[in-house]
């Protein structure tokens, strides 16, 4: 039987105006939470960060009925490290082409 993930998604500013989503994953301890993810970019917007964080989580789950899931091959193996799809990035689009923010 496979179990839901425990996954949470923030928003982070590490510099004024600048920000990044990060989505953090239930290590092996539950008081103790590492990264599974982040942005690889950043945002002009909080909101637009968050948002797009919300996409990448959505993202890892396989059937959206359900959410994510541990694997059932392996449930005591970590799951911190799964490649994400980024959702703000489209083929194509050069880097930085998100930043750009319609009437500005």
């Amino acid at each position: 039987m496979t179990h839901l993930r425990r996954i949470s998604v923030h928003v982070d500013e590490p510099d004024p105006g600048t920000f990044y989503w990060v989505l953090m994953e239930e290590g092996d301890d539950a008081s103790q939470w590492v990264e599974h993810s982040s942005s690889p970019h950043p945002y002009k917007r909080w909101r637009q960060a968050l948002t797009d964080g919300c996409l990448a989580l959505m993202a890892i789950a396989e059937d959206d009925r359900h959410g994510p899931r541990t694997s059932a091959e392996d449930e005591d193996a970590s799951p911190v490290g799964t490649p994400v799809p980024q959702p703000s990035m489209r083929p194509g689009q050069p880097p930085g082409e998100h930043l750009r923010d319609v009437g500005d």
